[in-house]
Formats: C-alpha cells, structure tokens, sequence
C-alpha cells in the first residue's frame, strides 16, 4: 500500500513541480551524520533487544551506553564543524529547542497509543484490520480540529506555551483513560471518549511545535530547521515505540509468571486475554506518564506569550510593555 502512496508523490513532484537549481552548494556533514545515525540505531536496538532479553543483558545496555556516547558526540562535533549538519544556533533558542523536544514527546506517546490501541482492538476486541483504521477516525477528526484551531485563533493570542502544556495535560488524561481497558470493554464506552481527548490533545501539540519549531531561523538555516521537525517526529515514533514495547511485554511476561498457578483454573485462554489486558494497562499507563513529562518540559522550556513578542521596558515608569511585530506597544498589568 505504501508504494502506491509513494509512486502518486513521486509522479506528482516530477511533473509539477520546478526545478529550480540553488546558487549555493552545500556541503553534507559525513561524520555528523555517520554518529547521529549510529547513536538513534543504537538507542532503539537497545530499547528493542530489551524485550527479548532483559535490561541487564549486555546487548541492551551496551548499545543503549554506546548510543548516549555516540550523541554526546554528535553534540560536541555539531560546535566544531564547519558546515554542521544541525547547527547550534538553530536548537539553542529556548522556543525551538522546546519545540523539537515536545515534537519528540508527543510523537512517542501518540506512536504508542496507535501501536497498543491496534493490538487491543484487532487480539481482544477481534476487530478488522479496515474496522481498525475506521475505529481510529476520531483521533485524526480530533487532531484536524484542535490543530487548526490552535495554529489560527490560540497560537497568535496566547503563544506556544500554554498550548502546550494544556495539550500533553489532556492526551496524559486520554492515555490514562485508555489504561482503564479490560478484556471486554466496549469501544463506545471505553475508547471513543479516550481517543477524541488524546487527538484534542495532540492537535494542540504538533501542529503549534511545528511552527514553533521553524520560527524565527535564518534562511540559510530553513532547512535544517524543517528537517529537525521532522526528525523530531520520527525518533519519537522509533525511540517510543520500541521502549514501550518491551515495558509492555514485560508486563505480559511477568503477569502470566505470576498467575500461572490460575491457568488451571480458569484456561490458559483466559490467562493469556488478562496478561494481554495488564499489559496494554501498563503501557497506556506509561505513555500518561510519557505525556506528563511533556507538559512539564514544554512549560520549563518554552518562553510566554506569542511568538516574535518582546519584553521592553517602558522609558517613563520601567514598567514592562509587550511589543509584537505589527501590533503597538500595550502595557502588561
């Protein structure tokens, strides 16, 4: 399915849009880019391997060590070489670096309510796989609304941070909801409601980061920018997804370890659909955490008020006047 999705993109860049050649010739940041992919592919092999063997083995510590050295590095060489791959410059400001990280954040936790929600629905519930995708429609609805609104009418009136803040807040509320899910829920009752506050949620995330995230940078540095939004967003999929997959098959493990004595009783059947239910639970659990976390980093780091406003102090009383491109200076009470 994804070819076809691809081959249409690929028909369509190549005969509509120009080519237009660039006058500069940029230069590719080889090693930076050999150590920054090297320390994500260790980081998620490290996360992976876990789930199959245990967090004290050591080719999951060993590769999860080697990728924080690897991007310890990949941060240092960024301040030395000559033409960066990721310049400073563009993640040092408050606001885009806040942006980039909640973009990471919140991917993870939405990656996961998609990869759990998936497995509950199609194992427990006994969904299609086409009932599935239909199942997910309003977290998408949720998301387009929200994301609209908070780029046209919230994002100029009370900027990025609130947003934020009150964004991974809900989708913490609709993950934890989702932790509520038994083996025989029904998905009016118990997923419709979850799925709507989490796209809520996350419609007043992405969309506000992404713009957030490419504000204010130079133009020789647009790219770089747009793509760490990007790379944002994929390293949140991979990183969360393969951490949340071996918290929630440990959990499995450990719950039949617990409860075998109970097979006897009640069927292996039985045992498996409660270890499968304590598992989503715990994982669910864990992406509420995941978001918590969100909203106390976005909050920290993020600056008040719109973008592009600056704080001036008034020449007359020293009070503090709030001055925004295109607006005149009004005093803050």
């Amino acid at each position: 399915m994804n070819l076809i999705f691809a081959g249409v993109a690929f028909t369509g860049g190549a005969l509509l849009l120009a080519r237009q050649p660039s006058p500069a010739k940029p230069r590719l940041d080889i090693p930076g880019a050999l150590l920054v992919s090297s320390a994500v592919v260790c980081l998620v092999y490290g996360f992976s391997n876990a789930a199959t063997h245990t967090w004290a083995a050591p080719s999951t510590y060993g590769f999860l060590a080697a990728g924080l050295v690897l991007g310890v590095a990949f941060t240092a060489w960024q301040g030395r070489a000559a033409h960066p791959l990721l310049p400073p410059r563009v993640v040092l400001d408050p606001n885009r670096g806040g942006a980039y990280l909640s973009i990471f954040i919140g991917t993870a936790g939405l990656f996961g309510i998609f990869l759990f929600l998936t497995y509950y629905l199609q194992q427990t519930l006994g969904y299609s796989p086409l009932v599935t995708g239909v199942a997910f429609l309003p977290i998408s609805g949720g998301l387009v609304v929200m994301a609209n609104l908070s780029t046209i009418v919230l994002m100029p009136r009370f900027g990025p941070k609130p947003l934020v803040a009150l964004g991974m807040l809900a989708a913490s509320g609709g993950a934890a909801w989702l932790a509520q899910l038994g083996p025989h829920t029904v998905y009016a009752t118990g997923v419709l409601g979850p799925l709507i506050l989490a796209g809520i949620g996350m419609g007043m995330v992405i969309a506000p980061m992404i713009n957030t995230g490419t504000f204010g940078v130079a133009p020789q540095d647009a790219g770089e920018a747009s793509a760490t939004v990007t790379v944002g967003q994929m390293l949140g999929g991979s990183v969360g997804t393969a951490l949340l997959n071996t918290i929630f098959a440990a959990a499995v493990t450990s719950y039949i370890a617990a409860h075998l004595a109970a097979a006897r009783i009640i069927g292996r059947q039985a045992l498996a659909g409660l270890a499968l239910a304590h598992g989503y639970d715990t994982a669910f659990w864990s992406i509420a955490g995941i978001f918590a976390g969100g909203a106390v980093i976005g909050g920290v780091l993020l600056r008040r008020g719109p973008l592009g406003q600056k704080r001036t102090p008034s020449p007359a009383s020293g009070a503090v006047t709030m001055t925004q491109a295109g607006a005149s200076p009004g005093r803050v009470r």
